[in-house]
């Protein structure tokens, strides 16, 4: 397909909204930009929904007493609000910033996020291979959300077994190489790393060998997705690290790995302990590899 060049062109292009349904839900958490202030309320675009508008009146704005609507909200914010009241034949959608609860606002945020970069993804490439975005979403994008947790972890899953994916999911040709360059640079910045700290000890004669030989069980569960490192603490202590994208899936490894570790070595007439689970690694190790 052509594009023109003119700027409207393009923008119509990877203009869509993020989720299969036209609307949003009553009592749907929605993220908007504030867009206008009026006498009548605070008109709002949802960024979900293709920046389509809603409008808040003043008395949903706060629970407290205000002077100035500016106090409270401003042009170009962004705001997490609650729909009120939706008419589809009309177009209308009703929303309200004082009745959301505090503690559904960092579920909102998380989810926001995730779709938002699913949108960016999919925009970036639609725009460099010159195919609508809506066919794009439509084909497989809304898949995605039916199938998976979110989106991006379809997105994920895409890198992790390609060939799996595409069997369950339609995508374009013309776009299937772009894609997977896109998500892997995008999701890099993401990723995170994780580690489990276990005691590996063994006092037969063959102790030692024993205990590589334990380690080496775990170290052959690295994979060319979840890459992993064994490394020396200080005797009897020892870390095993990965750097993921999906955390969860590389707690699951680490998992795996400490359950082979422990099979090894207790069949080897050894010991294994683990005072904690796998989790997130916020230091930088620096010990050497085995």
């Amino acid at each position: 397909m052509s594009v023109a060049d003119d700027p409207q062109d393009r923008r119509k292009l990877v203009s869509c909204r993020m989720y299969r349904q036209e609307f949003p839900e009553v009592e749907d958490l929605v993220m908007v930009e504030i867009t206008r202030l009026t006498e009548t309320g605070v008109y709002a675009k949802l960024l979900e929904y293709n920046d389509m508008e809603g409008l808040m009146i003043l008395s949903e704005v706060s629970k407290r007493r205000f002077r100035s609507i500016h106090k409270l909200v401003r042009v170009g914010r962004q705001e997490i609000v609650l729909v009120l009241r939706v008419d589809q034949q009309k177009g209308y959608v009703d929303l309200s910033k004082k009745r959301v609860a505090p503690e559904d606002r960092e579920e909102c945020e998380e989810t926001w996020n995730k779709s938002k970069t699913v949108h960016t993804i999919l925009q970036h490439v639609c725009r460099v291979c010159k195919i609508p975005l809506v066919e794009v979403y439509t084909r497989f994008g809304w898949d995605l959300y039916d199938k998976f947790a979110h989106a991006l972890d379809g997105l994920k899953f895409l890198l992790s077994d390609p060939d799996k994916f595409h069997e369950q999911f339609d995508v374009p040709d013309a776009i299937k190489d772009e894609l997977v360059s896109v998500i892997k640079r995008r999701l890099a910045t993401q990723a995170v790393k994780l580690r489990a700290d276990v005691e590996v000890t063994c006092f037969t004669y063959d102790g030692i060998e024993s205990i590589k030989k334990a380690l080496r069980a775990g170290q052959a569960l690295s994979s060319p997705e979840i890459s992993l490192q064994v490394n020396l603490i200080a005797p009897p202590q020892y870390c095993i690290t990965t750097t993921v994208i999906d955390k969860e899936a590389g707690i699951a490894k680490l998992t795996e790995v400490c359950t082979a570790i422990r099979t090894e070595i207790v069949s080897l007439g050894g010991n294994f302990s683990q005072k904690e689970s796998a989790r997130v690694d916020r230091r930088e190790l620096d010990e050497d590899d085995l």
